[in-house]
């Protein structure tokens, strides 16, 4: 069988961190279990906003929750409305005093749990499912992705027997623990039964950011590009002083 790991989990305290922070002690179990309805209750809740990341952070008897959405505005609602009745609900559930920090998704096409949420959505309205899959993938290497796998599973297309399918574009370096990889998973409930959707997106590496930095070498593409220029005009400067002597 395979052996297969969790993308996040196993670069935790390499270039990930944790997406609780909280020191549970003698109440562990009932915090965590206080967390994952939170966290079910706000996916539920906002399932059509495009939430990616849910954090959660305590600090004596406050409780702050950070939501990474594509569409802030429909989660703050009018004159934040529904933003204050979210946590007036969840105030309900913790019995602890809740603060809510929404925070924008810039590039929501590389974000890998909104991606996989939008495929289930588009699912749901029983759309042909590879175009789903390859319009997913275009999107998230225009929008400057090193690669992207998409997985499916289950009644594909009504099928009465239920398969796995994927998609895969650029490189997706999973035992590299130096490579950003985002991870996502979503659940798409259709009359002819249910199919998951995994999604991963590899952004960049870490690691070779950071060295590259230090040396002075240019990390993106536009600045490469920008130093390529400067040099050729540095040679052709170089030149005319020559030819002028």
């Amino acid at each position: 069988m395979g052996q297969k790991v969790h993308p996040v989990g196993s670069r935790l305290g390499f270039i990930k961190t944790w997406d609780e922070k909280w020191f549970g002690g003698k109440n562990f179990r009932q915090m965590l279990h206080e967390d994952i309805r939170i966290r079910e209750f706000i996916k539920k809740k906002l399932h059509q906003t495009g939430v990616g990341k849910v954090r959660i952070e305590r600090a004596g008897k406050s409780l702050r929750v950070d939501i990474h959405t594509a569409r802030p505005g429909l989660v703050i609602g009018k004159k934040g409305a529904d933003i204050e009745n979210l946590r007036t609900d969840i105030e309900e559930l913790t019995d602890q005093k809740v603060f809510i920090n929404i925070i924008p998704i810039k590039k929501p096409e590389l974000d890998a749990q909104v991606l996989a949420a939008g495929i289930a959505m588009q699912l749901e309205k029983k759309m042909p499912y590879r175009r789903v899959m390859k319009r997913a993938i275009s999107r998230a290497m225009e929008g400057g992705a090193g690669g992207i796998k998409v997985c499916i599973s289950g009644r594909l297309g009504g099928a009465e027997i239920a398969r796995r399918e994927w998609l895969k574009e650029g490189r997706i370096p999973l035992q590299t623990f130096r490579a950003d990889i985002d991870y996502g998973f979503a659940e798409s409930i259709t009359t002819y039964g249910q199919i998951g959707v995994k999604v991963w997106i590899f952004k960049e590496e870490v690691t070779k950011k950071a060295e590259q930095e230090e040396v002075g070498e240019p990390v993106h593409k536009e600045e490469k590009e920008e130093k390529e220029k400067k040099t050729e005009k540095d040679e052709v400067n170089t030149d005319a002083n020559a030819q002028e002597s």
